[in-house]
């Protein structure tokens, strides 16, 4: 019986490990899958569009090849569309039913000139000069601050995204070349076996019973050697031995016994022993066994639409297109880094002009004006650098078109003396690039309210909502009366005087500092005007708000003995003006200051508080 026991674990080890290791050769599908197209529409620009990228679940391992020069970038699909504009372009979708890439070419529609009456005259044939001087530049997409990675390689790029929803792809060549057309797209798929393992290693166990019970079989034979017999018996009742049989009767060979004999069956029985951990070796991968763990969620970073009137205390409405933060936290740390990077090329070479490509409105003044300076006084400090990481805080703007803004605070990792710099960045279009409008230095210790988080972003807050204790576009006319007069403004009860730090730099008390500096010939007057920037407001968690602006103190120097009166040599002033003479009419020094507030829901007991603040000279001339 044992025998035939062994013979069926014989039997089921032998299907079980054949149907394992089948599962894993001549049945195993495939590990990946496929899609690909050729695009010959010689457009510049063709989109991968969601659909297309989501053909199948996984990361994508997308393939491109075609003309000298191969850019690839993905970002949100709005953006992508956006940054084309009215340029036609290949939208590759996906075709469910037939499983394969679709392509159309899409062409932005025309403006409707029916009405318009074409002038009666004769066509002139444009000159080379002519059409040069028309053809509008080409723009290619790398470097835009609107993608969320790019990439760019000779001939063929080749490159693994997990990209969620909504997201799209853009292709293009060099300046003026077709958008290389050889595309190919691969997604992994799961071809693991998970009753491969268990199937293999029950088959090993089964075999290791059938051995076992076949040692046991042959041990018990061996020990029973069959039934006894009734033997003769000699005399005095003893039982007589019967003869001992020759070798070559008991079938041994000269020279060997039974015990060796025995060792050769219990060698032989070893060997499926030996044979196991190869086996179960053999099934040790993951994909070899059932996964009960949950199914982990994708990592990929998403920018999920805001619920349309979230926030700003609105209903939600169908007919409000949705709104999405202007920007991503990685995204956000790639523009910083291009920031740095250009704004220290920028301050060493003292570039003015290409300044414009960064930076807007009050902190392109400052930076100008610090150019100007240290063209003519080399030992003027140069303003301070803009930090890149980390970054301690990212507030985008809610928005579902452009202009867009984000509020970013950077600490200087070099240096943690230095003060945190609050940034407002600025996108007036989709292929502008973001623009530093505020730079602004964190007062110590402050104290910054919670914010939605980056993913979500906040809504603007409109200059006449009545929500805070003061509207955001009445701000700057408020603090700069505060800042001219002191506790004697009318705005001083909404405003945290006792904790600002620049009341006493830039305020009465500072103010009457530098009059007592001058000669007694002379006379100073102040006034402060609110800056032309536009006022930033955004949202905070406890429905207050942060608001960035802008103001100008003017310093009138005038002599009032009838005498005349000048910058002093070497000063900022006259490095800036380039005016080194005196005179009757006296001279005057253009203050900018750059400001963040957090201002309080209406009903709070807290006040205006300053968060950050800049300030440097940006102008200086005669008095007209």
């Amino acid at each position: 019986m044992r025998f035939v026991l062994a013979i069926l674990a014989f039997a089921a080890a032998a299907v079980m490990v054949g149907f394992g290791i089948a599962q894993r050769t001549v049945f195993l599908d495939p590990d990946k899958v496929t899609l690909g197209t050729v695009v010959d529409n010689q457009a510049e620009y063709i989109v991968l569009q969601p659909e297309a990228l989501a053909a199948h679940e996984g990361k994508q391992t997308i393939t491109v090849s075609g003309g000298d020069t191969v850019f690839l970038s993905y970002g949100r699909t709005a953006d992508v569309v956006s940054w084309i504009g009215e340029e036609p372009y290949v939208s590759v979708g996906y075709d469910a039913e037939a499983g394969d890439f679709t392509s159309e070419v899409v062409v932005a529609e025309p403006v409707d000139d029916t009405n318009a009456t074409p002038p009666a005259e004769e066509p002139v044939e444009p000159t080379a000069e002519a059409e040069a001087e028309d053809a509008e530049p080409v723009i290619v997409p790398a470097g835009s601050d609107l993608w969320l990675d790019e990439f760019t390689g000779d001939r063929t790029v080749t490159t693994t995204v997990d990209v969620p929803e909504g997201i799209a792809v853009l292709l293009a060549s060099s300046e003026g070349e077709p958008a290389p057309g050889r595309i190919s797209v691969t997604w992994p798929l799961d071809n693991a076996t998970p009753w491969a393992g268990p199937l293999i290693a029950g088959g090993a166990f089964l075999f290791l019973v059938g051995a076992g019970l076949v040692i046991w079989g042959v041990v018990g034979h061996r020990r029973s050697r069959g039934p006894r017999r009734n033997l003769p018996k000699g005399p005095k009742g003893k039982l007589m031995r019967a003869p001992r049989p020759s070798r070559a009767s008991r079938g041994l060979p000269s020279g060997s016994s039974g015990h060796r004999s025995l060792g050769q069956a219990r060698r032989i029985a070893l060997l499926p022993v030996l044979l196991v951990p190869a086996l179960a070796l053999s099934a040790c991968s993951a994909d070899y066994w059932p996964d009960l763990s949950a199914a982990p969620e994708t990592t990929a970073a998403t920018t999920p639409p805001a619920t349309p009137g979230e926030g700003d205390g609105g209903e939600a409405s169908d007919d409000r297109p949705a709104v999405t933060p202007a920007v991503t936290v990685p995204q956000m740390e790639r523009i910083m880094r291009r920031v740095a990077v250009f704004t220290t090329e920028v301050d060493e070479s003292r570039d003015a002009e290409r300044l414009t490509e960064r930076f807007t409105g009050p902190a392109l003044e400052a930076r100008q004006a610090n150019y100007k300076i240290r063209g003519v006084n080399a030992d003027h400090p140069k303003l301070p650098a803009i930090p890149a990481a980390p970054l301690t805080l990212t507030l985008p703007q809610q928005a579902s078109g452009w202009p867009r803004t984000v509020l970013t605070i950077a600490q200087n990792s070099d240096d943690e003396t230095v003060a945190p710099t609050a940034l407002v960045l600025q996108q007036e279009t989709p292929r502008d690039n973001y623009k530093i409008l505020y730079a602004t230095a964190l007062v110590p210790d402050a104290d910054v309210p919670e914010v939605a988080p980056a993913s979500i972003g906040a809504p603007p807050i409109n200059p006449e909502f009545k929500g805070l204790v003061m509207p955001t576009g009445q701000v700057a006319t408020a603090y700069a009366d505060v800042l001219l007069k002191g506790s004697e403004s009318e705005f001083a009860e909404f405003f945290d005087t006792a904790n600002d730090p620049i009341l006493a730099q830039l305020g009465p008390e500072g103010q009457q500092a530098i009059a007592a500096d001058l000669p007694e010939t002379a006379d100073i007057a102040f006034s402060n005007a609110v800056g032309d920037s536009p006022t930033v407001a955004l949202a905070t968690n406890d429905s207050g708000a942060l608001v960035t602006v802008s103001l100008t103190q003017t310093e009138k120097v005038t002599p009032n003995d009838g005498g005349t009166i000048g910058f002093e040599a070497g000063a900022p002033g006259a490095a800036l003006s380039g005016f080194d003479e005196k005179s009757a009419k006296g001279v005057q020094r253009e203050i900018g200051i750059q400001l963040m507030f957090y201002v309080p829901a209406i009903g709070s007991d807290e006040q205006i508080r300053l968060l950050g603040w800049s300030e440097s000279l940006i102008g200086a001339s005669e008095v007209p």
